[in-house]
């Protein structure tokens, strides 16, 4: 098992030379120069060539700091429930690249996502060459980005009536800003990203609603602190004309017994209602009881059987103090005692937090290759420190037999790749 994105790297034969699919998808941002920044402009003259602008259907668009794959997936199965073929696109992958674009809510098949590839990649062929920003083509093709635009080459060829889209980090400056959306739905903004997407929280959340444009009707957010709200409403306002279209929702029009527990419960209000703000009408209400009661969510607050072994696992993607606590209280309400936490949070996540939730807990510490994540901050003494690759199947099953795995989304698709988990269908459609 490899610890990269694609490492479910498939082949496909064309151009008469063998290319992994998941190559198509980064090798821009891979071969990025020093200093150089994506570019919208690139996607945008790409995503013309692809015959998908404008998209010709209604967009939902999802932003926010934590809680976006919930969101699209609860507002991808409502959706669903009213009728409606919908093709999402979330970030990052489970287990593989594939798991990024589904149409009612199965992943693409291998063969699907090998065919998006080879497209793709004779589209940027096409392209006019990275010659300089002065010309427009200046700048990588992110790939989030070309996940994005794949997915709604997917979606439209198989006939879906309406795209649920999640925003990669950002948001103005996000692929997805190139789909102009009938509804924003937003979920909790906090200072993750400082420095990059902006200097405050508020400033993130300006950048994040930079995604409302003109046509958008509706815009569906979590509660927020009072600073972030502010700047969301002052930014969506001069985005839409002046109107006041932000609307806080506390609790969703929906079964609420098959909403999820923990703090992921606020999301996924937040995705069932923003899809009923784009609905003219609401979906049967048995239907919609039935579609919600097939979500899973891998990864949030899952449990999971190591294969062969009486190791029990239950699987966040707890990034701060307070996802960190939730699962702990989650997992001794169903065992009583924790037996090992492995943990897998770089730098820029609340560790702080992390640490003070988990207290006296034995801890594995896990740290990932990815260039782009750093793991410099001091530990708690006690903990013990591995990479990635040490932690094996065998490894996992030695920490006893209730283990909590939290930490960035891409370690958790590493332990549900451990735990031979099921991420292909995360909803079923009427």
């Amino acid at each position: 098992m490899g610890l990269r994105p694609g490492r479910d790297a498939l082949e496909a034969a064309w151009n008469h030379e063998w290319v992994t699919a998941d190559e198509v998808f980064f090798r821009e941002w891979q071969a990025r120069g020093a200093g150089e920044t994506r570019s919208l402009a690139r996607a945008r003259a790409l995503a013309e060539d692809l015959g998908i602008l404008p998209a010709g259907v209604p967009v939902l668009v999802v932003v926010g700091s934590k809680g976006k794959g919930t969101a699209a997936t609860y507002a991808s199965a409502c959706l669903a429930a009213a009728g409606l073929r919908v093709g999402t696109v979330t970030s990052p992958g489970l287990r593989s690249n594939r798991d990024r674009i589904r149409v009612n809510g199965q992943a693409v098949s291998e063969a699907e996502f090998a065919s998006l590839a080879e497209r793709l990649d004779r589209a940027i062929g096409s392209l006019p060459p990275r010659t300089g920003d002065h010309l427009g083509t200046g700048g990588y093709l992110a790939p989030t980005g070309l996940f994005t635009l794949s997915g709604v080459v997917q979606a439209l060829e198989r006939g879906a009536g309406v795209l649920v889209l999640e925003a990669g980090m950002g948001g103005r400056g996000d692929e997805v800003s190139l789909f102009r959306p009938e509804v924003v739905a937003i979920t909790p903004i906090f200072g993750e990203h400082l420095g990059v997407l902006g200097d405050t929280a508020a400033a993130i959340a300006a950048e994040k609603a930079g995604v409302v444009d003109a046509l958008t009707r509706r815009v569906v957010s979590a509660p927020q602190t009072p600073a972030v709200a502010e700047a969301l409403e002052r930014t969506v306002e001069a985005r839409t004309g002046g109107k006041g279209l932000v609307e806080y929702v506390e609790s969703a029009d929906v079964p609420q017994e098959h909403l999820p527990s923990g703090l992921g419960r606020r999301a996924a209000e937040v995705g069932c209602s923003a899809a009923l703000r784009l609905l003219e009408d609401d979906p049967d209400a048995d239907r919609l009881k039935t579609v919600l009661s097939t979500v899973v969510l891998p990864g949030r607050l899952s449990w999971h059987r190591l294969p062969g072994t009486d190791t029990e696992v239950l699987a966040d993607c707890a990034i701060n103090g307070a996802g960190v606590a939730t699962a702990l209280v989650t997992a001794r309400e169903r065992w009583g005692n924790i037996d090992h936490v492995v943990l897998c949070l770089p730098d820029h996540k609340d560790l702080d937090g992390a640490i003070a939730a988990l207290g006296a807990l034995p801890v594995t510490f896990v740290r990932l290759p990815y260039e782009r994540l750093r793991f410099t901050r001091p530990l708690p003494s006690a903990w013990k420190v591995i990479d990635a690759a040490e932690l094996t199947p065998d490894r996992l099953a030695g920490l006893g037999r209730h283990v909590v795995a939290l930490g960035t989304v891409y370690f958790i698709g590493q332990v549900l790749d451990l735990v031979d988990a099921d991420t292909t269908r995360l909803f079923t459609a009427p």
